[in-house]
């Protein structure tokens, strides 16, 4: 093996194709193709994601090859995600890097799609010290992880039912917006007043989260147009009420919205941070792209004197880099995977 240690990575979780090469930890490239054809459906749909990625896997793998300026016989390994996520996807990139890795006699290296987004803070130069806690907040998880070493991590808190990316989608679908709707409550929060409307913030004990109580609420919201957070018959609201009241308040909305799931996330993440007596802090999954949120961690940090960590947009989202990195580290501890490895749809090894 040379010393430069040479990695292509596949990352097909979802609905984002991308290929990553890295030399000893360092990106040279990260390619990502992205599916449009989702936001008429107003969400992922699986099967076609799938027959996406197969036309994808291929251009994009040579052009992240290309922008590194490496060629296939230079690999030192393959690494691709293996769990979790939509399994058609998942299969797509799995099997494509084992016929990699038996052509080229390569190393083949399984990765955990949720433990790269972690150590996603592990690509700039300045680095978190270990050990280091990480909000992992995306569109299917919303996690506390201690990140002890890259192959050591502990979930210490993790929501009970809907994750946050999900709670902003589906706000965003009650408003009216399409999909996906999270960016769009994030464009408009940024005109709006969070604190025009209060909504609650759930009860539950230890580091854990939950966002269907506070979805439930914003819809009686709605329902009500303003009116009251609780389902009351003489309160419900036309159609035509509902739709005006949203187009009146809807940057106010929109903020008030991001505004709570932001406090329910770092009032929980806080708490966890002063316990567990860490200095170095991180944020990373898709949400983490909130501009909302990442204003608010950098403040938490300052106000605590913790040291933060945000990774660029491009490693926030579904990405190989993040899949690169990992691998790096598993790559240095002879980490490899057989051919006979499966994908799953779930799992946090």
């Amino acid at each position: 093996m040379s010393k430069s240690n040479i990695i292509l990575a596949i990352e097909s979780s979802c609905d984002e194709t991308s290929a990553a090469v890295c030399a000893d930890g360092k990106i040279l490239s990260n390619n990502i193709a992205t599916q449009a054809m989702h936001a008429q459906y107003g969400g992922v749909i699986p099967e076609l994601a799938s027959r996406a990625h197969l036309q994808n896997i291929v251009p994009v793998v040579d052009v992240a090859l290309k922008q590194a300026g490496k060629t296939l016989e230079e690999l030192d390994a393959i690494a691709f995600t293996q769990a979790p996520g939509l399994i058609g996807s998942l299969l797509v990139g799995a099997e494509f890097a084992k016929s990699l890795s038996l052509a080229l006699n390569k190393p083949l290296i399984a990765v955990n799609h949720m433990q790269a987004h972690v150590l996603a803070n592990l690509i700039p130069d300045r680095k978190p010290a270990f050990p280091f806690l990480c909000l992992t907040v995306s569109g299917g998880h919303t996690q506390i992880v201690l990140c002890k070493s890259p192959a050591e991590m502990e979930i210490v808190g993790e929501t009970i039912d809907d994750a946050a990316g999900e709670a902003f989608d589906k706000c965003a679908k009650l408003l009216g917006l399409p999909y996906p709707g999270g960016p769009l409550i994030d464009k408009y929060a940024k005109e709006g007043n969070p604190d025009r409307f209060q909504f609650p913030e759930p009860k539950i004990p230890g580091y854990n989260f939950s966002f269907s109580g506070l979805k439930t609420a914003i819809l009686y919201f709605l329902m009500n147009a303003g009116k009251s957070l609780v389902y009351k018959e003489a309160f419900t609201a036309t159609e035509e009420e509902k739709k005006q009241f949203i187009e009146a308040n809807l940057t106010d909305i929109c903020a008030s919205v991001q505004k709570r799931i932001i406090t329910i996330l770092l009032n929980k993440f806080s708490k966890a941070a002063k316990d567990l007596g860490v200095k170095d802090i991180c944020i990373a999954g898709g949400v983490s792209a909130n501009s909302g949120l990442r204003k608010a961690f950098a403040e938490l940090g300052e106000r605590n004197g913790w040291n933060t960590f945000i990774p660029e947009f491009q490693y926030c989202t579904d990405n190989a880099g993040m899949i690169a990195i990992t691998a790096y580290y598993k790559l240095l501890n002879k980490d490899f995977a057989p051919l006979s490895v499966q994908p799953a749809a779930r799992g946090f090894e």
